[in-house]
């Protein structure tokens, strides 16, 4: 059973993270309205769409996204007021230990953890989706895809190709296809443009040249026209057709070629596996980025107890300065650890660092700092 020193830390601790992430939302959701007041002016969006769809959103995500911060202030202020008080001295003086005085830290990081592991994993991709469909309605601008020479494979041995997307006008610019055979060429279907009709769910082609090769004019489709097969046999020339518009039948969206990388927050654990393992197959490359966001959505929520150790270390002893002094030293760390954990997941986005070792890395560098200052601070 718990006793009163346990029950008085764990109220103490969830207290006064709940305070001040209540007080951080406020403030957070006061700038946010004062920012998006000319937008929300000429929406037609309804006061209960703003309210419900967009803000209570709005609040699931940054509160998670803060979470790991505000705890660590949290742990901070209290432990730091417990330290100035002589409270911790005088627990340790009647007898109890510092590894069990830590005990009803770790229990309120316990209930924390799993409570961010289930936001994170099943609450927040259906409010992110609520939330991002919200701005993409009322608040974003279309989408451009900055990438060029674009290249999909929408099914073994069919690779799709533009060289440029407008995605406003759901328009690719000089479009090809190509089918492949036992890594040989078979045909070429090539355009300067293609257009998405969205009703009929098919690209159309305009002005269009198909080359169909035979099999056995080579892998690049070199005219070998006339060559000796056998006696009196030559072999077949390729076939060149023209027109000016052709409906394709492609299993491509323009959703598929690239689309804000926020989607990737409103994907359940279900969708973004599927995600990623089609994007692989389609050399996306956007991969990494969703693989971190995966991967994340289960460090992150161990990374409170990161903090707890490291926030009980630094907060537990009494200094001159007291609160002051430990909350600098708390925000140096707090800034340390938002380098690392940018550095990895960028490393893994641009130069094919592994994801999983990118976003646990910073809870093992800091998990290990605070292993030291743990041992370091008094028993």
């Amino acid at each position: 059973m718990l006793k009163t020193l346990d029950r008085y830390i764990i109220r103490q601790f969830l207290g006064t993270f709940f305070f001040i992430l209540m007080l951080i939302m406020s403030i957070a959701v006061v700038f946010d309205i004062s920012e998006k007041t000319e937008d929300f002016a000429k929406t037609s969006a309804s006061v209960y769409e703003i309210a419900v769809d967009y803000y209570v959103n709005f609040i699931i995500y940054y509160s998670n996204l803060f979470s790991g911060l505000l705890i660590f202030i949290a742990v901070l202020l209290f432990t730091s007021r417990l330290a100035g008080r002589s409270e911790i001295i005088a627990a340790l003086s009647s007898g109890v230990s510092f590894p069990r005085l830590m005990r009803p830290f770790f229990i309120a990081a316990t209930i924390l953890t799993a409570l961010s592991l289930y936001v994170n994993v099943f609450l927040l991709p259906h409010a992110n989706r609520t939330r991002l469909a919200f701005e993409k309605a009322h608040i974003w601008s279309t989408y451009k895809l900055e990438e060029r020479n674009v290249l999909r494979e929408i099914a073994p041995g069919e690779i799709i190709y533009f060289e440029t997307v407008d995605m406003a006008k759901l328009t690719g610019y000089r479009f090809s296809l190509e089918k492949w055979e036992g890594g040989q060429l078979r045909s070429k279907l090539m355009s300067d443009r293609a257009v998405y009709d969205t009703v009929a769910g098919s690209w159309q082609v305009h002005d269009y040249l198909i080359r169909e090769i035979p099999p056995d004019q080579g892998p690049l489709g070199i005219e070998q026209a006339g060559s000796v097969i056998g006696e009196d046999e030559v072999m077949p020339p390729e076939r060149i057709r023209r027109g000016a518009l052709l409906d394709t039948i492609i299993p491509l969206k323009p959703a598929d070629l690239g689309q804000r990388l926020a989607i990737a927050q409103a994907m359940d654990r279900t969708e973004i596996a599927a995600f990623i393992k089609a994007e692989k197959a389609r050399g996306g490359s956007t991969v990494a980025y969703y693989e971190v966001e995966q991967k994340q959505r289960t460090s992150y929520p161990f990374a409170t107890y990161v903090f707890t150790l490291l926030g009980v270390g630094i907060a537990s002893r009494k200094v001159r300065g007291g609160t002051g002094v430990h909350m600098v030293l708390g925000v140096l760390l707090t800034l340390l650890y938002i380098f690392t954990m940018k550095m990895t997941t960028v490393a893994a986005t641009n130069s094919a660092f592994n994801p999983t070792l990118a976003v646990w890395i910073p809870n093992i560098i800091f998990g290990i700092i605070g292993v030291w200052i743990y041992w370091k601070a008094p028993k």
